[in-house]
């Protein structure tokens, strides 16, 4: 029996059947039925490369540890939850350890290259989705990242991965998690054309008959997300549950112009709009990337990629996955003004 279920309504989210942020406006903005999530896509990190492993050691140790990686996130969740934090993103990918990346040599993949599930990685997977699932918390839960994706051998084998990833959280009866098949499928370093975006949709709706077939009756949210400033396609919006798009790249004025475009397609169905990452933070000014989204009635994720040296960002291992820097601190503690929601300074 799971705690926690995530539907949508219309254009907003619901928690076990009830509107997220129950009754809340900010500012005469409405937050009721928002999720606001930061990326902390490195939760389950690993890297199997002995030549890049040593990267990310903690300096405390002289060594990687995943384990410990996962320990420490897992100790900042409810924390993150106090300030009114109620989703982030995984993915069984990772995202790049050093923020941005030309190329990825590190191997980080909860698949083998058959797409077979690596217990290691989903041991610490499920750990994290019971703590989230008993704190009220949903994990926007990514399949594939670009620059990783080379790790699989075809496009069999990630139809493959898709397939052994949903069934293993639907075999868990696992009802707060909204499936991004794919970290911005848009992005031309993808090497598999499925996992681009003119067919992205067949991954989208493989994940779905999976789905279905082991939890019939239960409609778990899947899509996948699109660079900064960019327009979800038509294939995607016709078939997915969410739309996900990302803020990094587009310049302030074109927040809501975006969100218009959208609703605007015909192929748009009322879907909830979800940007996942957003590494614009101005969080002591007037207007910023999180307010234009809030106003338009999109929920908005932080994404901090920091540097490599434990002290900075969510996204760059080792991560301090506490509340540790100015820029953290200044976005928990808007996130907690505007969801009314008591927190830890």
């Amino acid at each position: 029996m799971r705690q926690t279920a995530v539907t949508s309504v219309e254009d907003r989210f619901a928690i076990n059947g009830e509107l997220t942020y129950k009754g809340r406006y900010w500012n005469g903005i409405r937050i009721e039925g928002l999720l606001m999530n930061s990326r902390m896509v490195q939760g389950i990190f690993d890297d199997c490369n002995p030549l890049t492993a040593g990267k990310w050691a903690y300096p405390d140790t002289g060594m990687w540890d995943a384990e410990r990686n996962t320990a420490e996130f897992l100790e900042q969740m409810p924390v993150w939850r106090e300030h009114g934090l109620l989703a982030f993103t995984l993915n069984l990918q990772g995202g790049s350890p050093e923020g941005y990346s030309q190329t990825q040599p590190w191997h980080n993949s909860a698949f083998g290259p058959d797409g077979s599930l690596k217990e290691a990685y989903m041991a610490r997977l499920e750990r994290i989705l019971d703590r989230a699932d008993q704190l009220g918390m949903i994990v926007i839960l990514g399949y594939f990242y670009f620059g990783q994706d080379s790790r699989f051998n075809g496009e069999r084998a990630i139809k493959q991965a898709a397939a052994n990833a949903t069934a293993w959280l639907a075999h868990r009866g696992y009802t707060n998690v909204i499936i991004e098949v794919a970290n911005e499928c848009d992005y031309p370093a993808y090497t598999q054309p499925i996992l681009r975006a003119d067919r992205i949709h067949e991954l989208i709706e493989l994940a779905r008959l999976v789905s279905s077939a082991i939890r019939p009756g239960y409609r778990q949210l899947i899509g996948t997300s699109f660079r900064g400033a960019t327009i979800p396609t038509d294939n995607v919006m016709a078939v997915a549950d969410v739309l996900l798009i990302h803020g990094n790249a587009a310049p302030m004025a074109w927040i809501p112009e975006q969100i218009e475009i959208i609703r605007s397609r015909a192929a748009y169905r009322g879907q909830p709009i979800v940007n996942n990452e957003d590494d614009h933070f101005d969080f002591d000014q007037e207007t910023n990337h999180l307010i234009l989204s809030i106003t338009a009635g999109v929920s908005w994720g932080y994404f901090d990629p920091g540097v490599s040296d434990y002290s900075q960002g969510y996204q760059c291992p080792p991560v301090q996955w506490g509340i540790n820097t100015e820029r953290k601190r200044q976005f928990f503690n808007k996130l907690k003004e505007i969801t009314g929601m008591d927190g830890v300074d």
